[in-house]
């Protein structure tokens, strides 16, 4: 069984999100401001966060910051329609997800779905081994040890990051839209994923390229979407 945590400062949204996800047979844990949510990750194994931005206390971003210096645990962020430049800065952060409130239960199911999905492919559970290596020119993405290198250096990428460089990479030389590679990472009808595309694939650029400006690897097709040249 896995365990999710929910934090927001709104019980009533804590107690009906909790609902919602027993009845897919999770676990929840609830938190009601940063510095508890944090707590329970030191003490306890958590699987996905759900958390809401706009908290007392620690607010979302700053939790997420901290949660983010030692896990790649997905982070689904919460926030309310008026807060599009703190999902922004959550996707900085290294947020994997966001849903704006109010939300429906079966899209927020979908998101918990997805997110899990991909944190147990990536291995961060099951340790699973696979002989895949895919490599361009100094770019070099282990899929048995969920390890990816450049010039021999390791980076170190989310489970969100890893799994869009995997897909591209799987693909070298193919352009593909924005739609396209979330439908095929995510698994799932890509509505509004410009700003997440963007942001992760702006994140993977900073941590793969010398200059992210003048990127070797991963490029834009403007107009068109993004590819992983084959050097």
């Amino acid at each position: 069984m896995y365990n999710i945590l929910v934090v927001d400062d709104d019980k009533e949204i804590v107690g009906a999100i909790e609902i919602y996800l027993k009845k897919e047979g999770y676990n929840i844990l609830k938190a009601y401001n940063g510095n508890q949510a944090l707590e329970i990750v030191k003490k306890e194994e958590i699987h996905l966060i759900i958390l809401d931005i706009m908290m007392p206390q620690k607010d979302g971003l700053e939790t997420l910051e901290e949660v983010r210096r030692d896990t790649t645990i997905p982070v689904i962020l919460l926030s309310a329609k008026s807060e599009d430049y703190d999902k922004i800065g959550g996707l900085n952060l290294g947020a994997d997800d966001y849903i704006t409130k109010p939300f429906n239960p079966l899209e927020l199911i979908a998101r918990v779905n997805s997110n899990l999905r991909r944190y147990v492919k990536l291995g961060s559970i099951n340790n699973q081994e696979s002989e895949n290596i895919y490599k361009t020119g100094e770019l070099v993405l282990y899929d048995d040890t969920k390890k990816v290198t450049v010039d021999e250096k390791e980076v170190k990428l989310t489970g969100t990051e890893f799994n869009i460089l995997k897909f591209l990479l799987q693909n070298k030389g193919k352009v593909y839209s924005i739609t396209e590679i979330y439908e095929n990472v995510w698994k799932e009808e890509s509505y509004g994923a410009e700003n997440i595309i963007a942001v992760h694939i702006r994140h993977i650029r900073e941590k793969i390229e010398i200059n992210p400006k003048e990127p070797r690897y991963l490029k834009v097709i403007w107009g068109v979407g993004y590819k992983i040249e084959n050097l």
